[in-house]
């Protein structure tokens, strides 16, 4: 088939309705488009069957998962180019690939489908979300996601996060390692929630064991740690007992709405309430109030996205939930706000680090590519495309304000009106 890259360029920007933003190769060597950038490859006609059945987000993913597509050059910027026209056209644009009356449209889709080779399309990538049980955001179904997202080995998330096993936003200076800004990252949310000897914390979500380590560590707090994945679980408790601090921290495999031995002088959730749910948050901020003591704090580090101009017509990342974190939901900010205030709480402070997560990502990227073979030892070919794409496109995401990530402060104020918070909290050096 001759130069078939022209083709596939002419009708995808006739699909879309505009310039294709990169140079695209496709399978028979044929290049077309602007020349100078990153390239987006084609390997494989079964991506465009792929995409014929599944048209936006889900069938490219499935392209890219199969290794069908892929970018040569500058990831980041192809995201970056590509982000315009796929996730930020205006509205009215949005709905021209389900179009079926448009004459235009059909003679382009008629012609794809001629390119595309025989149909029916392949079966979606082994690392696809299947066989969900339960409703969504039950404690079964919770557990399942969890699973799928962080059972997937121990040794994988030490080659990409590093030392410090942080699977969040860190906390940058100009020069400093990733390893520094997790570091700095724990710390601040100890200081912000006025750790000292002999408190009791609460983490949710604990993942790899470090907030709760660095609790005891350095500021003698009595730690509970709770998560619903049990390799993550079993690496945190080696840690504890390398450590010799098993008197001081817990790590249970356990949901945060079981948890019973509250009051707690402080809570932790850093990257855990994505998992909640829109119709499950008020429980979240209403469990989490119980489980403290009256004057205890909560610290909740969540990833939040733009308001929608209609919010009922919001809908979960279709790649994100099929291959990433299945059942995962992004709030705006104020949602998450007003959910603390409705559970009883009193938000003291919120600080948004947006940037810095742009940062962090890029490093965990840099981190995958610099040991890709092993990477694809310890789990597949096609995780070890997800996690780099998920990573990258989230990284231009965060750079782009279509995402950002907050730490709320919240008290549970005492009906004395004494919150306990510095009249100047961002000092966050007090010791109440």
């Amino acid at each position: 088939m001759a130069d078939a890259a022209s083709r596939l360029t002419t009708l995808a920007e006739e699909l879309l309705g505009g310039p294709l933003p990169v140079r695209l190769r496709a399978w028979d060597g044929s290049e077309a488009g602007p020349a100078g950038g990153p390239v987006l490859i084609v390997r494989d006609r079964r991506a465009l069957r792929r995409m014929i059945w599944k048209p936006g987000e889900l069938g490219l993913a499935r392209a890219w998962v199969a290794g069908e597509l892929d970018v040569e050059g500058d990831l980041y910027g192809a995201l970056d180019r590509l982000s315009g026209l796929l996730w930020e056209r205006p509205e009215e644009t949005r709905g021209l690939l389900d179009s079926v009356r448009d004459p235009r449209l059909r003679a382009a889709a008629r012609a794809l489908l001629r390119l595309a080779g025989p149909l029916p399309p392949p079966k979606p990538p082994a690392e696809e979300v299947r066989g969900r049980s339960g409703s969504r955001h039950s404690k079964r179904r919770d557990k399942q996601a969890i699973s799928h997202h962080y059972d997937v080995g121990n040794d994988f998330y030490a080659l990409v996060l590093g030392p410090s096993m942080v699977y969040s936003c860190a906390y940058w200076t100009e020069d400093g390692t990733l390893e520094d800004a997790q570091h700095d990252k724990l710390d601040l949310i100890a200081r912000k929630l006025n750790l000292k000897e002999g408190d009791r914390l609460l983490d949710v979500g604990c993942g790899w064991g470090s907030m709760a380590l660095h609790a005891a560590r350095a500021y003698g707090a009595r730690v509970v740690g709770v998560t619903l994945s049990r390799e993550q679980a079993a690496y945190a408790r080696k840690r504890i007992a390398e450590e010799g601090l098993t008197d001081r921290v817990e790590i249970r495999v356990q949901d945060y709405r079981d948890v019973p031995d509250g009051p707690y002088d402080a809570i932790s959730s850093i990257g855990m309430a994505e998992h909640v749910g829109a119709e499950r948050y008020r429980e979240y901020a209403d469990t989490l109030y119980g489980l403290l003591k009256p004057g205890g704090r909560l610290l909740n580090h969540q990833i939040s996205r733009r308001p929608e101009p209609d919010e009922t017509a919001y809908e979960v990342d279709p790649f994100i939930d099929a291959y990433v974190f299945p059942d995962g939901e992004l709030a705006p900010m104020g949602r998450t706000l007003s959910a603390l205030e409705d559970a009883g709480f009193e938000v003291r402070d919120v600080e948004a680090i947006r940037e810095h997560y742009a940062l962090t990502l890029r490093r965990w990227v840099a981190n995958l590519e610099r040991d890709w073979d092993r990477a694809v030892r310890l789990t597949s070919p096609g995780r070890a495309r997800i996690w780099r794409l998920y990573m990258a496109a989230s990284a231009v995401s965060f750079e782009r304000n279509r995402i950002g990530v907050n730490q709320f402060l919240a008290v549970k104020t005492p009906v004395s009106g004494k919150s306990g918070t510095a009249l100047r909290p961002r000092v966050w050096d007090e010791r109440a």
